[in-house]
């Protein structure tokens, strides 16, 4: 599982190289101007910084990034179903259209047969990758300091309640409530060990996380009550600073973070996750150890609960916490990343030791 993702520097060189067998593998977004393409896109490549792979076109939409018109990442190359070229082609003409199914009834589509098509081929359906459209413009709108009704019929929603509803379940707040208001940006960041998604502000780290880490959902949840902010698709310099760290990070160059992170929890999960900081790479400690480090001998339990409450992976180490006879425990983004981490940072340590003495 650890190795069968390329890292984004071979995805990279496949997109210079343009390589074809990359194709429907992988899909770079680019930031800069909010596109997907396949890897064998003929445009001029972007930059790899404003470079960020996703495994599937699901996940590009998902992320507010528009098809490329050049290279069509949603066409294939070979044997396209008729019904999936057909409607891809109307929804490029028409990308604000709310489609309903009474529309492809009309246009002599059976239902099911479409369903089937797109979600064999996509994971979504067609109505859901036509609302994934829509939505993402208005979001963008929105949090440019547009007007709700400009967004919403931008949108091609007639009813401004339906409207509301679906930009409440991408981004968890009414059109009305982002105007004028900074957004948290989410975003995910491609490591060694799979995805991360992470949640800044202008200024700071919110969270990150793995992308399969079960309970995401509700951390994201938590943040949004907790910060009384609204959360859209996007980077900020924060998310920038952040991904060069991590790569120097998963590199072996570096295991120091200087990446300011936003001060969420009660003061004494604040004073756990200071101490876990102060750890350094290469090493670990138990629970009974880290209430020690704080003064608080007989608060392993609290401790214990504080560092599952972290939600900032890696740059605050809880994974550098082992059981009392020094086995591996409970770690959220899995006991086999857990396991690499530890691994990886006691290379580093003793790299360092070893130029060190040279």
């Amino acid at each position: 599982m650890l190795f069968t993702r390329p890292t984004d520097e071979v995805l990279y060189d496949a997109l210079v190289a343009r390589d074809p067998a990359y194709d429907g593998f992988a899909y770079v977004c680019v930031t800069s101007t909010r596109i997907f393409c396949r890897l064998s896109c003929p445009a001029r490549k972007p930059k790899p910084e404003n470079c960020i792979f996703q495994d599937n076109v699901a996940a590009c939409l998902e992320a507010g990034y528009r098809p490329c018109k050049r290279c069509r990442p949603l066409l294939k190359y070979k044997d396209q179903d008729p019904t999936v070229s057909a409607l891809l082609d109307a929804l490029e003409k028409e990308p604000a259209r709310r489609w309903r199914e009474d529309d492809l009834k009309a246009a002599g589509y059976d239902l099911s047969t479409v369903r089937r098509a797109f979600k064999r081929q996509f994971g979504m359906s067609f109505l859901e990758m036509a609302r994934l459209r829509r939505i993402g413009q208005a979001a963008e709108l929105l949090s440019e300091g547009g007007r709700v009704i400009d967004a919403q019929l931008d949108a091609g929603f007639e009813s401004g309640s339906g409207f509301r509803a679906a930009i409440n379940a991408l981004i968890g707040e009414a059109p009305a409530g982002l105007r004028g208001k900074t957004l948290l940006k989410a975003d995910w960041i491609e490591t060694p060990l799979g995805p991360m998604m992470a949640i800044v502000d202008d200024h700071a780290l919110h969270l990150l996380e793995f992308a399969d880490r079960p309970a995401l959902p509700n951390e994201i949840r938590r943040l949004k009550e907790t910060s009384r902010m609204a959360i859209a698709s996007g980077r900020t310099a924060v998310t920038e600073m952040l991904a060069a760290a991590l790569d120097r990070y998963f590199s072996g160059e570096n295991s120091g973070f200087d990446v300011r992170i936003a001060g969420h929890g009660t003061a004494f999960e604040r004073d756990v996750w200071a101490a876990l900081q102060a750890i350094p790479a290469g090493e670990t400690t138990s629970y009974s150890e880290l209430a020690g480090r704080i003064g608080r001998h007989s608060a392993v339990r609290a401790v214990a609960r504080a560092n599952g409450a972290n939600r900032i992976a890696i740059l605050i180490p809880c994974h550098r916490v082992l059981g009392a006879d020094g086995s591996l425990t409970g770690y959220g983004g899995g006991l086999w990343r857990k396991r690499w981490l530890i691994e990886h940072e006691r290379r580093m340590a003793g790299s360092r030791e070893t130029s060190a003495t040279r």
